[in-house]
């Protein structure tokens, strides 16, 4: 690290999201005390600091030394939306060296992701983004729509954590936000790791779940270096149907992805689960409940049903409650637990597929 230029520049990098061993590399390379490293490992992920002024126990040396080239990079929504079931949407900035992309960005927070806040009794869920859009363009989300403009680091994500008002309520956490986790699985895991971690969040594994519609490759990596739970995006049981409402079909099919889950043991504490978006008509009928046996047949998982949300431009039509529920006991009278989701903050736009950029759009206006 080129020290002199990094201070002189006036930017300065994160310690939210470094691990241990990044940390007392770090604390080397500045001339200070190996030990400092677990003591800045404590401050950022037992007790949740957000400045390095309150890390007490470093020397005065040390913490002045650490601020002259280093900020914890915590930072607060710039906004947040409040629906009338209590869910809370926020709208949380993005540094622009945490992004990979080639837009330039004239100013340090230039992009922004949305997060959900969902409590339900004694049970509190933060859905997560891990990317500034989305490239799998889905046909039925509304984030897919405003295209991919980078992904975020593992601070950025943890930052959605470390910053929500909320913070000491939460139970879960889902990665079912903005962006596709095993399209940005480095940070996706890293970020895992932190959470889950005796010297991170220690967080059990069984309170995070991440969301994916099957990225060949990276979705094995996945099961294999991380014991949180796997929802897998369905939405049909069929190819060519599949296919026509979800493109990443194409590169990965839903056959190859259930085969590779099929190599798993989910019989214990992890859980493997099935998101199944009902359109009226199209794939919630009994046929496709039949399908859907067939596929997953042998496979300890469960399935949610998902109410479709409408979104601008998309003719797709929403599956009624009764329908619902007679997949719902379809499925379950069959050996396949099923349930279906309660949708939550629909007014606000923080349901299912609904989220996106335009409250940052409104708010440059």
């Amino acid at each position: 690290m080129n020290q002199q230029t990094t201070k002189g520049s006036g930017i300065k990098k994160r310690l939210l999201g470094l691990t241990p061993t990044e940390l007392k590399e770090l604390v080397g390379g500045l001339g200070m005390p190996s030990f400092t490293a677990k003591q800045i490992v404590q401050w950022l992920y037992e007790k949740h600091v957000s400045t390095i002024d309150q890390m007490t126990n470093l020397s005065k040396q040390s913490r002045q030394r650490l601020a002259d080239y280093y900020e914890v990079g915590t930072m607060p929504p710039i906004d947040c939306q409040r629906s009338k079931d209590g869910t809370i949407k926020y709208l949380f900035p993005v540094c622009c060296d945490s992004i990979s992309t080639n837009i330039p960005s004239q100013t340090a927070n230039s992009q922004f992701v949305e997060t959900v806040f969902i409590p339900d009794h004694d049970r509190a869920t933060l859905c997560v983004s891990c990317q500034v859009g989305c490239k799998m363009n889905c046909l039925f989300c509304q984030t897919g729509k405003q295209g991919w403009h980078g992904n975020l680091s593992a601070a950025d994500i943890l930052n959605q954590i470390v910053a929500l008002p909320e913070e000491d309520r939460l139970t879960n956490i889902v990665f079912m936000g903005q962006g596709e986790p095993m399209d940005n699985l480095d940070a996706v895991l890293k970020a895992c790791e932190i959470l889950t971690a005796d010297w991170g969040f220690a967080w059990s594994p069984k309170r995070i779940t991440v969301s994916s519609v099957g990225v060949r490759g990276k979705l094995k990596r996945f099961l294999d270096e991380s014991q949180c739970h796997v929802a897998i995006s369905m939405h049909s049981p069929l190819h060519e149907q599949r296919l026509q409402l979800m493109p990443a079909e194409k590169a990965m099919p839903l056959e190859e992805t259930i085969a590779l889950l099929r190599q798993y043991d989910f019989t214990h504490q992890r859980r493997c689960s099935f998101e199944y978006i009902c359109f009226g008509g199209l794939n919630d009928s009994p046929l496709y409940g039949r399908e859907i046996l067939r596929r997953l047949e042998g496979l300890e998982c469960r399935v949610n049903l998902i109410r479709f949300h409408e979104i601008p431009g998309v003719d797709l039509p929403a599956s009624d409650e009764k329908r619902m529920e007679a997949l719902r006991d379809y499925l379950t009278s069959h050996g396949i637990t099923t349930t279906i989701r309660a949708s939550r903050g629909q007014d606000i736009f923080a349901a299912c597929g609904l989220l996106s950029t335009a409250r940052q759009n409104e708010l440059k206006q």
